[in-house]
This record gives C-alpha cells, structure tokens and sequence, in this order.
C-alpha cells in the first residue's frame, strides 16, 4: 500500500529556492532536470517510506525524523503509520549544519 506524501509549507519554500538557484547557475533545462528528480525521489516515499536512514543528532531521532540522503540534498521526513503519511518537512544542501535548520521548523 502506498502511503500519501504532503510537504510542510517550509519544503515547498525550500525546493522553491534549490530550483530558483539551479535555475539562475545552470538554466532552466538543468532545474526542471533537478526539480524532476527530486519529485520522483519524494513519490519513491509512499512506496518505500523506510528508505531513508536515522539521522546522526539524537535530538532528531527521538523528534521521530528520518532523513533521504540525495546527491546535494537532505529530505527530512517522519512517517505516520496511523494515517499512511510519509510527512516531508524540509529539504535542504547537505552542506550546511542540518541541525539548526531543521530547529527552525
């Protein structure tokens, strides 16, 4: 059975800004590309919700999130078994310290 996968407003912002600057550094052919790819693997979710891993802080385990490990990005996510939801909440560069991202959320 598939599960549904709703985005917090906070990640359709965040994919927003990713496309918007894959767009203006590499064209549009290459964020449509980008956006493309990101859907599939956000859709892969409610198929395989456990696909992501735990993430390394404790304080995001016990707050229940996984993490989808993507190329350049991160896709923070918990899934609700009760409602068949794999809840996307951010999506974010993996460069940057992910854990005072995610406390913004």
């Amino acid at each position: 059975m598939n599960y549904k996968v709703p985005r917090t407003e906070t990640a359709d912002a965040q994919i927003r800004k990713i496309i918007l600057y894959v767009a203006e550094n590499f064209g549009r052919e290459v964020a449509i590309e980008k956006l493309e790819e990101l859907e599939r693997n956000l859709l892969d979710l409610g198929k395989y919700p456990q696909k992501g891993v735990e993430p390394r802080y404790l304080v995001l385990k016990r707050q229940g999130y996984k993490v989808l490990v993507l190329e350049k990005n991160l896709v923070f996510y918990k899934i609700n078994e009760e409602k068949k939801e794999v809840i996307i909440y951010a999506v974010v560069d993996h460069r940057p310290d992910y854990l005072n991202i995610i406390r913004g959320l």
